[in-house]
């Protein structure tokens, strides 16, 4: 039998509320209990105000939304993969049900700027134990550093932060090895972590880091991880924080899990990993103006070659730039990086729109800085209607903007049960730099645009450039 849970957070009054929706939540059975709807920016182009709303559960629930904002002539639930039907009522009332953990937009009138976010998270499992002699309890207020991490020097293992507001002075909160830093549900934490040269932290949670307040030019993120190895970071929600989401550099066996991602300034990628290896991200809902995804060689400080990346059963909505990219930046004054073993698994894209034609493709590879792009995967990718971009763009390049030297080679990449809907002028692209820096052996197997299957490039709306050999549709 299954048992049935619902934790529901209230946010501090110090974050910006959104009056379009009002959302409630219940067990069946049970009273009706209504959940904070927090205003969060969306799309760099026309930055507008969207909603997020979140809970925990187990079993089912009852999800009610009522919309303020416009009388509801039609409501979808998107992804549409998702398969949830909706029951509207009254012109202003939306039910549904759910069973399992859901990264959800519900959207009115095909408004996609203005909808609810709604995060459906699983129950946690795994919450410090407070009575535990190695929990230092953290109070909101505002933290200095030292004092926190003094905390650590004696004997501490998980700083634990309390619903509530959370300033980091200085902004930067440099994590130790073998720490936990937990923030719980309802707590905000207004700064960012750094791991830098450690091992073994997790950080992770109910709570949001948030960052809309500070200057685009700040370039401060989420959390960056630099030099270090097996870090966890899950079950947070990042929002608008003015450079990337989550920055890794030159690290390894890093897992991200169940984490939420919205920004809008330029540069302000979802996940960006250089130098990295044996890194896995799942079940992420990345909202952002710029790359979700990208995975690059060499840049700034970072070092070394690329392997071992898995991204899988996640949500990726670029309102501006690449839901994915591999390849950008390498090992230019040296002979470039290989960047390999790479796979993108069980995916949902709800929106990409690039009106830059050097910056399009939902699954991108612009293989530049003498890189060598190989053995990657995409696989059970579902692409909703976009506004403007390409589907595929698999490109080695030589970008005046970002490449010193022009790509080396992308070879090796296997595009199974891919699923595009929506204006039949969103076409691809696969094309080689010269003889020698060449695309080789591209498989497309079970490759659907609007339902129907390509059986070549001519039907796949694919333009195969020069230097490309051995494409393959099955």
């Amino acid at each position: 039998m299954t048992t049935s849970k619902l934790a529901v957070y209230r946010m501090p009054d110090a974050l910006p509320r959104n009056a379009d929706y009002t959302v409630r939540v219940r067990l069946a059975g049970e009273e009706w209990q209504q959940i904070d709807t927090l205003l969060v920016k969306v799309d760099m182009h026309h930055v507008r105000e969207a909603s997020m709303a979140s809970f925990d559960f187990e079993g089912e629930v009852e999800v009610e939304i009522v919309c303020h904002r416009e009388e509801i002539e039609q409501a979808i639930v998107r992804p549409v993969s998702a398969g949830i039907a909706v029951e509207v009522s009254e012109r202003s009332v939306i039910k549904f049900r759910l069973d399992k953990a859901r990264k959800l937009s519900i959207e009115v009138n095909g408004d996609r700027f203005h909808n609810l976010h709604l995060f459906a998270k699983p129950i946690e499992n795994e919450k410090p134990d407070l009575s535990g002699s190695g929990v230092a309890v953290v109070e909101p207020g505002i933290h200095r550093p030292e004092m926190l991490l003094g905390k650590i020097k004696k004997g501490i293992h998980t700083l634990y932060f309390k619903p509530g507001m959370h300033h980091i002075e200085q902004v930067l909160l440099s994590l130790p090895s073998g720490i936990r830093a937990y923030i719980a549900g309802g707590a905000v934490i207004v700064g960012s972590f750094v791991c830098d040269q450690v091992r073994n932290v997790r950080i992770d949670g109910r709570g949001i880091i948030y960052l809309a307040d500070f200057g685009r030019f700040s370039a401060f993120r989420g959390v960056r991880v630099m030099y270090s190895g097996d870090i966890e970071i899950s079950g947070i929600a990042i929002v608008d924080p003015p450079h990337y989401s989550v920055y890794l550099g030159q690290s390894e066996r890093v897992h991200i899990h169940d984490i939420e991602s919205f920004s809008t300034r330029g540069w302000s990628d979802g996940i960006d990993m250089m130098a990295c290896s044996d890194i896995t991200v799942e079940h992420v809902f990345m909202r952002n103006s710029d790359d979700c995804i990208a995975i690059y060689g060499h840049r700034w400080g970072y070092y070394g070659n690329v392997r071992n990346i898995t991204v899988r059963h996640s949500v990726l909505w670029a309102d501006v730039a690449h839901p994915t990219m591999i390849g950008t930046h390498g090992d230019y004054l040296g002979d470039g990086n290989i960047i390999e073993n790479i796979r993108f698994e069980d995916l949902d894209i709800l929106e990409h729109h690039e009106p830059q034609e050097r910056y399009r493709g939902c699954l991108a590879i612009n293989a530049g800085d003498k890189n060598v792009v190989r053995n990657v995967t995409y696989e059970n990718i579902r692409i909703e209607p976009f506004e403007l971009g390409r589907v595929i763009d698999l490109l080695v390049a030589w970008n005046p903007d970002y490449n010193p030297e022009p790509g080396g080679l992308i070879e090796g990449i296997r595009f199974i049960n891919i699923s595009c809907m929506g204006d039949e002028s969103a076409a691809s692209s696969i094309q080689g730099f010269d003889e020698t820096r060449a695309v080789n052996d591209v498989w497309i197997e079970n490759f659907y645009r609007n339902g129907i299957k390509a059986e070549d490039a001519k039907s796949g709306g694919i333009d195969i450039g020069p230097f490309t050999r051995n494409i393959t549709f099955r």
